[in-house]
This record gives C-alpha cells, structure tokens and sequence, in this order.
C-alpha cells in the first residue's frame, strides 16, 4: 500500500495526496454483479431536504457485495483486486468452484490466486471467514456479524478490525475500532484479518472540487449564519458562538446520546474512549 504526492503544478495538486492503487490489478468491474444506484441528493419521498450537504457527484453503479459469507465449504479462488466508488477499503472478486462469482471486501495483504474458504472447521488465514467461537484468541478481525445470518455490519471500512479477546457462554468479547468492548455471539461470523486500503486516512483532497465530485456540498459554519438559522448564529463581529451545539440546539461536547432502553446496550462492556469525557 502506498500513496501518492503531486507536484505543484497547480495550486490544487500542491498539497494534493491520493491513493497509488499499487494494489488494484483491474479496472473492469464485473457486469454481472453490477447494480444501478439512484442518487436522492438529500431529499426524501416528498422532495424535501432531510439532510444536508448532499448532492451531485461522479455517477456511480453498486457492486453487490457477499457480506454473509455462507456458501460454506466450497473453495473460492480470488480472482482480482478491485476499487470500490462506493466505500474506503478495495473489493476482491471470487470466483467459486462452481464458476459463481461474488464480490467481498478485501483483506489487507490478499493477493490474486488465494484461495478462500468460510464456515466451520476452516484454517484461520487472511480471507478466511469463521465462527466467533473458532477463531483464536487475540486474532484480527473485520466484516462481523451482529446477528447470525444478517451479514456483516462491523469493522468494514478502510483498515479496521476489531480483536477478539474472550469468551464467556454464549458470547465473544470483541474491542472494536473505537475502543468499545462488547459482547457478540458465538454463532456470528467474521473474517480474519485487517479491511483493505489502510492509508486511505492520508488521503488529502487538494481541493474543494473533489469533495463535490464525491457528492459532498459545501458546509457553512454555525457561526457565519443568522441567528434565526442555528444557535451559535448572530453576534456583533466575529462573535465565537456560545456553547458549541447542533442545528438543533444538541451540545456537540461530551452529551452521551445514545438510548439506554436500546437492546444492545446491555451488550457492550465499556463504551467508546472518548476525549470529552467529563
């Protein structure tokens, strides 16, 4: 994994850093794992803005990714290394011994010609895609179930996993990437090794137009607005905003607002680490 610094030719490449794709071996996705991917640019059914600084963008097309892992047994061979428009960590394209293809988010370190195996009694090797209750103690993981069956729903992004650090009756003790410790299920699967694309934090845009080309609109402060438009709004000069807060009016410093009565709560160990503590 590497990136890539520009010189300055222009002032958008002066402090321009993108990605090498040293690991990319195509650049042809596969057509029939290809599906279209309708843009809503921030509104709802009704037409109304529901979120902002959304819009525009390159057009995009998905690619249908396996994230449940379960045609168990049957050895699949990696064909390429593929870049994904849709998310940060790279998608390899197996192909099974029965010639069905699927795509699945690659490992850091999974090259073309591996072989790939999930469900029980598997080896633990990088790709590989095992019970909770099978895979060693310490090992790291990403593309984890929260429910059995559901497919994967943690540790998906570019370069994070989460370590397996116990087990106690039904469940497995997990750190994830934030720091936060729970409880997941035996029965739930993972794979092993470290999502792909792990620079991808480097990455620094150059300029204002690629953020536009990725479908992100411009964000105006809270304090540049009016009064009438947010709370940190208004002021004689260049007036600092008060307490800093959302939109609407949510402490944005340290207020927990996750919901005690929620199911899973009573799942996690110690909550995320947290620099506004208090």
């Amino acid at each position: 994994m590497a990136v890539r610094k520009y010189n300055p030719v222009t002032p958008g490449t002066r402090f321009r850093v993108t990605n090498a794709f040293t690991e990319i071996t195509t650049d042809k996705p596969e057509k029939s794992l290809l599906a279209p991917l309708k843009k809503s640019g921030g509104r709802n059914s009704s037409g109304h803005l529901t979120i902002r600084q959304r819009g525009g963008g390159h057009k995009r097309r998905y690619r249908v990714i396996d994230f449940k892992r379960n045609k168990d047994g049957v050895p699949a061979t990696v064909v390429s290394i593929e870049y994904d428009p849709n998310r940060s960590a790279f998608i390899a394209l197996l192909q099974y011994e029965d010639g069905e293809k699927r795509y699945i988010i690659a490992p850091h370190g999974l090259k073309v010609g591996a072989v790939l195996l999930s469900g029980s009694g598997v080896t633990p090797t990088i790709g590989n895609t095992m019970l909770l209750s099978e895979i060693p103690l310490g090992a790291e993981i990403h593309a984890i179930e929260l429910q059995p069956g559901k497919g994967a729903s943690m540790a998906r992004s570019a370069g994070t996993y989460a370590v397996l650090t116990g087990r106690e009756g039904k469940y497995a003790s997990l750190r994830l990437p934030s720091g936060e410790f729970r409880r997941v299920l035996l029965t739930c699967r993972a794979t092993i090794g470290v999502a792909s694309n792990p620079d991808h934090s480097l990455i620094v845009s150059g300029k204002a137009g690629r953020s536009r080309w990725l479908g992100r609109r411009p964000r105006v402060r809270g304090v540049a607005m009016n009064p009438v438009d947010h709370p940190m709004g208004g002021g004689e000069g260049r007036a600092s905003g008060g307490h800093p807060r959302s939109r609407n009016g949510k402490p944005a410093k340290g207020l927990k607002t996750r919901n005690n009565k929620k199911q899973s709560t009573k799942l996690i160990i110690s909550r995320r680490k947290s620099s506004n503590k208090k």
